[in-house]
């Protein structure tokens, strides 16, 4: 139960960045969250979108390995470790803010799912 919790948590905190990327890049919130100057912003509103698109992949997959239940363990397991990954290569290369919010989630989630709670 715990860990289809912190799945479902994973996968509420990557809409929550598509909709940033996708909707809100260009926007003061948008600026503020990911620390743009507006002129950075619009130019590259493009790249943030196709960006958040990777994130809605990765939050549907997380979503669907909910919905099959106990059958979506490996799927669950599959998008867990792409969100980490993610989150690491992330936190190296652009924040480490990133480890937090994607990277320790993500691991926090697998962990439970493995251990069964």
């Amino acid at each position: 139960m715990l860990s289809n919790i912190l799945v479902g948590l994973v996968a509420l905190i990557h809409l929550y960045i598509v909709y940033l990327e996708m909707v809100l890049w260009d926007t003061p919130r948008g600026h503020k969250a990911f620390g743009l100057e507006p002129r950075f912003a619009k130019a590259s509103k493009s790249l943030a979108a196709n960006q958040g698109l990777y994130n809605g992949f990765l939050a549907a997959g997380l979503i669907w390995g909910l919905w099959l239940g106990v059958a979506g363990f490996e799927v669950k397991v599959f998008f867990l470790l792409c969100v980490a990954i993610a989150g690491v290569y992330g936190a190296a290369t652009v924040s480490r803010k990133i480890l937090l919010i994607q990277a320790l989630p993500a691991t926090l989630a697998l962990a439970a799912l493995w251990l069964g709670w």
